[in-house]
């Protein structure tokens, strides 16, 4: 009974928290939970139903200054996010394994990943909306247990207490057209990544980098793999692309 008493006390907790993020989140975005199916699961996403709007705004007021950084980029489910999910299933042994996924925006990675048999997954970013994004649609779907949300500055190594040096996959979609990202994500690596662990990252053909691959092979054990992923553009046309997987692993 006692036990009963404190997880409603919790479930109310989360409730709560679900509650005061949507009016965080509401302050300027409109946003609905949409259904996301994905591999016979079933999951719920924020989705923005005001991005146009949103984004006109910024360009009347003048806000535009840096579109990479100032764009909501993070509110936009990336079809790299399931391309990863894929790998993860057929090639990784997820099954009690650590995952830190950086540049998380929305979590959507990390929500798919939940299904994989990780023991303890982070989502991350350095956006605070998106940070807000992420939990909310932790809380929604109920994997709170499974999934921590955090503020990562891979720039910044001193801001992030507590992480470990031993996680076994790290993975990030879409965030390799930042270079001056190249050099501090590399000893981000070399500080967090297990010895025996593997790093990935997912990359539109048209973003690839390969100057990144020739800087990460000086210090990392590098491959290359190429994998096919689809989405559905604004028109809701299905369209098909080619992504560049970039697996790190430390030399012996």
């Amino acid at each position: 009974m006692v036990q009963d008493g404190h997880n409603a006390q919790g479930q109310e907790q989360e409730k709560d928290e679900l509650e005061t993020l949507l009016r965080e989140i509401g302050e300027r975005f409109e946003v609905d939970f949409k259904p996301l199916t994905f591999n016979d699961s079933v999951f719920e996403v924020l989705d923005v139903n005001n991005m146009r709007q949103y984004l006109d705004r910024l360009v009347q007021t003048k806000a535009l200054k840096n579109p990479l950084k100032d764009l909501p980029l993070w509110a936009k489910i990336w079809p790299g996010s399931f391309v990863l999910e894929t790998y993860l299933r057929k090639k990784v042994a997820c099954a009690g394994k650590s995952l830190l996924e950086l540049g998380a925006g929305c979590a959507v990675l990390s929500i798919l990943a939940s299904r994989l048999g990780f023991s303890h997954i982070t989502a991350s970013d350095v956006e605070d909306m998106a940070l807000l994004f992420a939990r909310a649609n932790v809380l929604k779907n109920n994997l709170q247990e499974q999934i921590d949300v955090r503020h990562i500055d891979v720039t910044r190594p001193g801001v992030c207490p507590g992480l470990s040096t031993d996680i076994d996959v790290i993975v990030a979609s879409e965030i390799l057209y930042l270079d001056d990202l190249h050099k501090p994500l590399l000893n981000f690596l070399e500080r967090h990544l297990a010895r025996d662990g593997q790093a990935v990252f997912c990359t539109d053909m048209a973003r690839r980098k390969p100057h990144f691959a020739k800087t990460a092979a000086k210090r990392f054990m590098v491959s290359e793999l190429y994998l096919p992923g689809s989405f559905t553009n604004d028109e809701g046309e299905a369209q098909k692309r080619l992504y560049s997987l970039l697996i790190l692993q430390r030399q012996a």
